[in-house]
């Protein structure tokens, strides 16, 4: 016989899960969404019922969570954002467990490279300045001189992370030059800091992503000084004026210097060199003021040219200038005027014509301008004899001079200088003396004269005397007498003027009338004349006119006193 049997064996959980694949590999972009598919892992389990059921978990390998794993059918999806410069891949170790009690669990392991998943890079960043945005050089380098290093970084790979550099603006003078590649920038000219101290150069980093990114910089390029600029004088001839009599420190002028260096190179120090008359002077070191050591006197020196007046910078080595300074020293009123005599005699002739100069004063002030432009006067009274011009100094009369009424004048002169402010003056004695001309007449202190002659009148003895004088001096004044008719019995002595008889009477009834001339000694003498009437007692005196009638003109104007 025969029979059919079946046996079913049941099943135990025995096997393990087992994944499709032993490695999975894929890449995605940073830009991947969360929630994104990315991989689908698929493990079995020979085992039947729900042995064979497996589900999925990542074990390891995520500890920031940016992945989840559908625990039913294996589908790893993104979780978070991903950024592939944060990490650039991730290796996921995956279990696949069945439903068993206990479970049996397969994985895919780190070390076998089980599931990784590589970020791939996008340009997604910027590239990022890393150098300084300060950097300094001297104005003295070379062209060609490497004055900062320009540095760049970008997180992006491969092209996406190369950095290019340029300058945008700033460089309009083309002082510099950038290596794009490098990032080196370097002198293309000569700098001058006097022209140009600081650059700001606009500078670009761009990476070569599509499209590109970039970034932009300012680099401050400091231009630092060198001591290659001389102080020059805002002026090279400085022109001034101070008061003569000044007490020393009186302020005198201020001279300015410009340095275009900087710090030590464009601090300036004033001096006075060595030279004529520098001692009279003090200069400020610091302030380039002048000032005086001691009182200036205009009279001694007027001007002064100081040609040493120089300045130089504290730079190493120091850099100097010098300037020229013309100083006028301007006058004070601090001289009287002086006459070259401390008094003045002169002897004139009475007979000068009104308006003679007899004198030329002068006096000399040593001070300028009006202070030292003199005037002339006169105190004291002149009696209206002598006047003196103002201007020139010359003293001339004013009327005829009489020496017989005044042979002498005593008075003051005065020279006075213009200034207008406290004028002074020098006083000065003028004596004249009035010399003596032949202006006058002798005169008879009687006229006529009456002389009674005795009968018993000797021979040679004196019977009258006439008298005259002359008021003019020495022989102009000398008088000598005469008798006009010589053939007489009287004689006169012609230095006394006795009148003397010669010879005896011839009568009793005797009586004679005589002319008597008085003359001076001058070169052209003067004469007067005068009547002796002489007479006995016995003759009556009888006194008649020569003439019943006299006439005479007279020129009109005549001048008084005149024959």
């Amino acid at each position: 016989a025969q029979a059919f049997v079946r046996i079913e064996i049941e099943d135990i959980n025995d096997n393990h899960p087992v994944f499709e694949q032993a490695v999975y590999v894929t890449s995605i972009s940073s830009h991947t969404q969360p929630g994104t598919e990315i991989i689908n892992v698929v493990a079995t389990d020979r085992d039947l019922g729900i042995y064979e059921v497996v589900s999925y978990r990542i074990s390891s390998g995520d500890p920031h969570g940016r992945f989840s794993v559908d625990p039913q059918f294996g589908i790893i999806r993104t979780k978070k954002r991903l950024d592939h410069e944060t990490q650039s891949e991730y290796t996921l170790s995956i279990a696949a467990e069945d439903c068993g009690i206990p479970p049996l669990t397969s994985s895919l392991m780190l070390d076998s490279l089980a599931a990784k998943i590589v970020i791939l890079d996008i340009n997604d960043n910027s590239p990022s300045f890393t150098s300084s945005p300060l950097s300094y050089v001297m104005e003295d380098v070379e062209v060609g001189f490497l004055v900062h290093h320009i540095i760049a970084k970008d997180p992006d790979e491969g092209r996406n992370g190369e950095v290019t550099y340029h300058i945008l603006s700033g460089n309009e003078n083309k002082a510099f030059v950038l290596d794009e590649i490098t990032g080196l920038l370097t002198t293309a000219r000569f700098l001058d800091r006097e022209i140009q101290d600081c650059y700001n150069l606009t500078v670009v980093a761009v990476d070569d992503g599509s499209p590109a990114l970039s970034t932009i910089q300012v680099l401050t390029i400091i231009v630092l000084d060198v001591n290659d600029e001389t102080p020059i004088f805002l002026k090279q001839h400085y022109e001034t004026a101070v008061r003569e009599n000044q007490d020393p420190g009186e302020f005198v002028i201020k001279v300015e210097a410009v340095d275009r260096d900087t710090g030590l190179n464009s601090l300036l120090r004033y001096e006075i060199l060595p030279g004529a008359g520098y001692e009279n002077f003090k200069m400020n070191q610091d302030s380039g003021e002048l000032v005086t050591t001691v009182p200036l006197d205009r009279e001694i020196q007027e001007v002064f040219s100081i040609k040493g007046n120089s300045c130089h910078d504290l730079g190493s080595p120091s850099r100097s200038s010098t300037a020229q300074l013309y100083l006028t020293v301007l006058d004070e009123n601090d001289h009287n005027p002086s006459f070259a005599e401390t008094q003045y005699q002169i002897s004139v002739r009475e007979d000068l014509e009104e308006g003679s100069a007899i004198l030329d004063l002068f006096a000399s002030d040593k001070d300028d301008g009006l202070n030292g432009e003199v005037m002339y006067s006169l105190i004291d009274d002149t009696f209206g004899a002598f006047a003196i011009d103002s201007v020139t100094g010359s003293i001339v009369t004013t009327k005829a001079l009489d020496r017989e009424t005044k042979s002498q004048y005593t008075f003051r002169a005065v020279a006075s200088d213009c200034s207008t402010h406290l004028p002074r003056s020098t006083t000065v004695s003028v004596v004249v003396h009035i010399d003596d001309v032949n202006d006058n007449d002798p005169f008879f202190f009687e006229n006529p004269i009456r002389a009674f002659l005795p009968a018993e009148t000797h021979v040679n003895e004196t019977i009258a005397t006439v008298r005259a004088e002359d008021m003019d001096l020495e022989s102009n004044g000398a008088v000598v007498f005469s008798l006009m008719v010589t053939e007489t019995v009287f004689q006169i002595d012609m230095k006394t003027g006795d009148i003397i008889l010669q010879e005896p009477l011839a009568s009793k009834d005797f009586s004679t009338q005589l002319l008597v001339t008085a003359s001076d000694q001058g070169i052209s003498p003067r004469t007067a004349t005068a009547m002796v009437i002489i007479f006995t007692e016995e003759q009556e005196e009888k006194i008649s006119f020569s003439r019943s009638l006299y006439e005479a003109s007279v020129p009109e104007n005549s001048a008084a006193g005149e024959y």
